[in-house]
């Protein structure tokens, strides 16, 4: 047991124990130290990245008002529409280009089709990088990016003795075509494909390291916080505080193992992280993403809902929810891997003839990974954390790979976010930081492939080259100056750093890419989206 000379969030939500005794007494404990020093309280900011494959069907996924208040309303009929009733914290950023685009003629990239989702957090070229685009040879495999991650650098800030939650859902291995996460350049991350492994990673108990699920099944969160209960007790307490200190604990006996447990239930729904939801989630061979575990939940909430626990609980500043690619959701009666789903012609073709229910498929796959995110925004909406809440407090965002997952392109880019981040950005609104205007092309994904047999030419399916192409460095400057991380005098995000961040990645530009690195590393349009905060 560690002594502890004053209460700190960090040392109370240390662990999985600490967080379900802490919850109900610790603001004002906090508060009082707080007082005492004269100081604020504080509240963590985090980021939750959702990242998906392929892209989506632009043209639905999109509402139409592209720049200003967003309503319910502007989700009905859009793949969105699970959001509608989280409008009011919604902020969708458009007009965004990702970075090297693969193209047959290498002007908006490197000549490396596999080397987009390596590039996506990195900004960096990946390597080795094929000259010949259209060559399937031993060039095109094995890329790695020349840098970390968005990720592991915001990490090396916020939590420099525990890395960010990377968590991939489905338990899928990645591969050097499907990795996003890097802890160095040419190191990729694999986090936790298991979500009873994930949660022992985050579990911290007295007196030693990490335990194995194993060894701490069946106990209970009595017996792993015991030291930390007795020491929360000699604390200066407000008589309110006392008598939820002493309910907790006779709910905490009455209720029994630590898998079992609810999450702050006076405060929250239950996580269902229990035994019964592990095995059953274990017992699922064939689609562990979209079947069911309970009545109200699948696979993919499991991970969710780790996400939301670690983001409470503070291990981890920066969570990484990757969804698989290459991946066959049976569960939502699909029988073509995702990947095949987005070329629409049911392989790896970028042109050819569409398959029977092409967008219907794409659009199934779309509002599925939509319905997830609103689980993720309401888990985290609520929970009451300081004068807001949880999502309050945090950057939810999804990304997605690809514009349009036939055209590859990624321009007008579909990205959502949901919460400010302690006020840091706007919500409930579009922001079209690519000119401004209100109509911005949506994208062509469902111009094509509506009647089946009907031939689609690459590139046919994509949002056209003038529109969407404001750098995405500027969003990843806007999320890690949100989130506290520093930079040095250049502007690139350092250790020790006192700057505001305004420079990230080798390149801003996509043409940049072309020589696989050999051009000077060049960030043309410094700075964040200042369109993008509050009050601006």
């Amino acid at each position: 047991m560690v002594a502890m000379a004053k209460p700190t969030r960090r040392l109370f939500l240390r662990g999985l124990g600490g967080a379900l005794v802490a919850a109900p007494f610790l603001g004002s404990l906090e508060e009082r130290r707080a007082k005492a020093q004269g100081t604020p309280v504080p509240v963590p900011k985090r980021l939750i990245i959702m990242f998906t494959h392929y892209g989506c069907l632009t043209d639905r996924w999109f509402p139409a008002n592209s720049h200003g208040p967003l309503s319910a309303e502007d989700f009905a009929g859009t793949s969105l529409e699970a959001l509608a009733p989280h409008a009011g914290k919604i902020l969708l950023p458009r007009g965004i280009r990702a970075m090297n685009e693969w193209t047959e003629d290498n002007s908006l990239g490197q000549g490396n089709i596999l080397g987009i989702a390596g590039s996506y957090f990195t900004c960096a070229p990946v390597s080795p990088n094929g000259s010949n685009p259209l060559d399937s040879g031993g060039s095109q495999f094995l890329p790695q990016p020349m840098a970390a991650s968005l990720d592991h650098v915001c990490a090396a800030q916020l939590t420099p003795d525990a890395p960010p939650l990377v968590l991939r859902v489905s338990g899928q291995s990645d591969d050097d075509r499907t990795s996003v996460s890097y802890s160095a350049p040419a190191k990729p991350f694999p986090g936790f494909g298991d979500p009873a492994s994930a949660l022992v990673g985050l579990r911290r108990l007295p007196g030693g390291g990490p335990e194995s699920y194993a060894a701490v099944r069946g106990q209970s969160v009595i017996d792993l916080v015991h030291d930390d209960l007795e020491t929360l007790e000699r604390f200066d307490m407000s008589a309110s505080d006392r008598r939820k200190l002493e309910a907790w604990k006779e709910l905490l006996h009455a209720t029994g193992g630590i898998e079992s447990q609810e999450c702050f239930p006076d405060l929250v729904t239950p996580l269902g992280l229990t035994d019964e939801n592990f095995e059953a989630y274990g017992a699922v061979t064939m689609d562990r993403v979209a079947s069911k575990i309970t009545d109200r939940s699948d696979g993919a909430d499991l991970f969710s809902n780790i996400a939301v626990l670690s983001a409470l609980c503070d291990p981890a500043r920066v969570i990484l929810l990757k969804y698989p690619g290459a991946y066959t959701f049976h569960a939502l009666n699909l029988d073509l891997p995702n990947n095949y789903v987005a070329t629409r012609t049911g392989g790896a073709g970028l042109s050819g003839a569409c398959v029977e229910r092409a967008n219907d498929m794409i659009l199934t796959i779309d509002r599925y990974y939509a319905a997830k995110f609103a689980h993720l925004v309401q888990q985290l909406d609520q929970i009451d954390e300081g004068e807001g809440t949880l999502l309050d407090n945090t950057a939810a965002v999804w990304f997605q790979e690809y514009s349009d997952g036939a055209a590859l392109n990624l321009n007008n880019m579909p990205i959502v976010q949901a919460g400010s981040c302690a006020g840091y950005f706007k919500s409930g609104c579009a922001v079209n930081v690519d000119g401004g205007a209100s109509d911005l092309h949506r994208g062509n994904s469902s111009a094509v492939c509506e009647v089946a047999g009907a031939f689609i030419e690459f590139k046919q399916t994509g949002t056209p080259l003038e529109f969407g192409n404001a750098p995405i460095n500027k969003y990843f400057c806007n999320l890690m100056n949100a989130i506290g991380v520093k930079a040095g005098p250049d502007g690139f995000p350092a250790l020790g750093g006192t700057a505001e961040v305004t420079h990230y990645g080798m390149y801003d530009d996509t043409r940049d890419f072309v020589s696989g690195g050999e051009n000077p590393p060049a960030i043309n349009n410094p700075g964040e989206f200042r369109e993008l905060r509050a009050g601006s």
